[in-house]
């Protein structure tokens, strides 16, 4: 199954930028499901400078400078994906699949250790606080499988919490999100990560594209589509398993990867600094495409 997704990004500014200097992380990177065949960069105006690098957790990066005075930044991204079909069937599950066994696993000293336990400490956007270390609590019981209460955190934030787009920004701590049960894909990663994490576990956040299907009917409007976010948990002997949600499913053959970090801001799609006085706004489109 192969996807063609377009991901255009475009900034207006009301006074001149003389200069910018920029870090984009939005060119899908290959994992076991899906591997990127293509992807094309346009920038306008043309960067003066640019370099592509692989960050510290392995997302493909580009760092662009525009040295000249303009008005617009215009990021315009196609990639082609092929994924891996496959089902979201029940997982075997490991014995030392359990909260216990897993954290005595990460005491040993070895490759994947180490670079598993880098996702279990808390960073400023996955603090958590007492009501959310209770709620974890509520599915992480002693010598319980992890993967059962991890599906089942998921289920619960799926239920509790409400979806709604524009309550939030991802400035918005989690104490907020918590407290009146609102927010977005990227908060509700964000909490799962977060409620994890309080019990000494490692979970990262996964930024990437997730599929949307029309109804019956009608026609798929172009750049409807948006970016999405979910979150993975790690067991021995299986891996990073992922989980949305938002969706309230184990992400398959509609969720595309972009990379992954601890956080956000680890992902971030495009982020930078700007020479200027004035203010600016955003449009932002995405296009998902499955190609027949």
């Amino acid at each position: 199954m192969n996807y063609t997704i377009q991901h255009k990004t475009a900034y207006t500014y009301f006074k001149p930028v003389s200069c910018c200097h920029n870090i984009l992380k939005l060119l899908p990177r290959n994992t076991p499901q899906q591997y990127c065949k293509s992807s094309s960069v346009k920038i306008f105006p043309q960067p003066d400078v640019v370099n592509e690098y692989e960050d510290f957790f392995g997302n493909k990066t580009i760092y662009f400078s525009i040295e000249k005075e303009h008005r617009q930044l215009t990021v315009n991204i196609t990639s082609v994906i092929e994924k891996q079909l496959n089902a979201a069937n029940e997982i075997d599950l490991p014995a030392n699949s359990s909260m216990e066994a897993i954290k005595e696993e990460l005491q040993t000293f070895n490759q994947q250790s180490v670079a598993v336990k880098q996702y279990i400490f808390e960073t400023p956007m996955t603090a958590w606080n007492a009501a959310i270390a209770t709620y974890t609590l509520e599915s992480f019981k002693p010598m319980r499988p992890v993967y059962e209460a991890t599906k089942e955190l998921m289920h619960r934030i799926y239920k509790d919490f409400e979806f709604k787009p524009g309550f939030t920004t991802i400035a918005t701590p989690l104490s907020v999100v918590m407290r009146e049960r609102k927010g977005v894909c990227q908060d509700f990663a964000h909490l799962a990560i977060a409620c994890l994490r309080s019990v000494g576990l490692p979970a990262r956040y996964v930024s990437g594209y997730i599929e949307t299907i029309s109804p019956e009917g009608v026609e798929k409007l172009v750049g409807v589509d948006a970016s999405h976010a979910w979150f993975s948990a790690f067991i021995p002997g299986m891996g990073w398993v992922d989980f949305d949600p938002t969706n309230n499913v184990l992400p398959t053959n509609q969720h595309i990867t972009i990379g992954w970090g601890r956080d956000y801001a680890d992902i971030a799609p495009l982020k930078g600094i700007i020479l200027s006085s004035g203010l600016h706004k955003l449009l932002v489109s995405v296009d998902v495409r499955r190609e027949l």
